[in-house]
């Protein structure tokens, strides 16, 4: 298995990169990916979503730790549900415990649960953000107007989880991606005159394409040369994680 991971601060920001993300081992065959991308709009937006990562990587711990005590695994579907709603519980937790308002707990998140015996992966997407598996792409757009999961903390979670609509269960995974939509910010900052390239082909290549992929920093090359070739950079934060079979 090789494994991927790029986050820059996009050309519209100057102070700090809003995304985060995780890909941590849960249990002894299983792991878990995910990436925020924190509201710009809120409070200390990178704040809401380094808070995920830290808070994902300590459940990803806690549920190793256990799985090993008692010699007992679940599925992708059952840990993805369980991980939201030790998360769920926390930021609830924490946001009484250090008097936090709503705002400073807006972060989308797209979670996977990657089964790697079976190459199954579960995945649910909590706002925006872009999934592509085995070259299918997923994309989640919500009119700038995330759902966030910091507005329902307060909900009863088996009641909010059962309306959750972005969810995906795919088999047979080769390659998948997950990424925040910084991905669809790519813009020429400098004027000059470089070849072209659309979207979706500049998607393909990031996601999709096999160059460089003998090497762990090929997501920085691919933008590098995206940069290089076509003047192209993202003008909000992008995050990605790429795992490939």
């Amino acid at each position: 298995m090789l494994k991927y991971h790029l986050s820059q601060i996009g050309g519209f920001h100057t102070n700090h990169n809003e995304d985060a993300s995780t890909l941590s081992e849960i249990g002894s065959d299983k792991i878990l990916i995910a990436v925020m991308d924190g509201c710009s709009m809120g409070k200390e937006s990178h704040f809401a979503s380094t808070l995920f990562a830290k808070i994902l990587r300590k459940i990803a711990k806690e549920i190793s730790y256990r799985e090993f005590a008692e010699r007992a695994s679940k599925e992708a579907g059952e840990y993805l549900k369980e991980v939201l709603e030790f998360l769920f519980k926390e930021l609830g937790q924490l946001k009484n415990q250090l008097h936090l308002e709503k705002e400073e707990l807006l972060s989308t998140l797209i979670l996977g649960i990657l089964d790697l015996p079976s190459k199954t992966i579960e995945l649910i997407t909590i706002g925006d953000g872009l999934i592509c598996c085995n070259g299918v792409l997923y994309e989640y757009e919500q009119d700038d107007k995330p759902d966030y999961l910091g507005y329902h903390l307060e909900e009863n979670f088996p009641d909010w989880f059962q309306k959750q609509s972005q969810k995906l269960s795919l088999q047979q995974v080769k390659d998948v991606s997950i990424s925040t939509d910084g991905i669809f910010t790519f813009r020429n900052f400098d004027g000059k005159d470089y070849d072209s390239i659309s979207e979706k082909e500049l998607i393909e290549f990031l996601l999709m394409d096999d160059q460089w992929s003998t090497q762990e920093n090929m997501l920085a090359k691919k933008v590098a040369a995206i940069d290089d070739h076509y003047g192209l950079n993202p003008s909000d934060d992008l995050t990605i994680l790429r795992v490939k079979f």
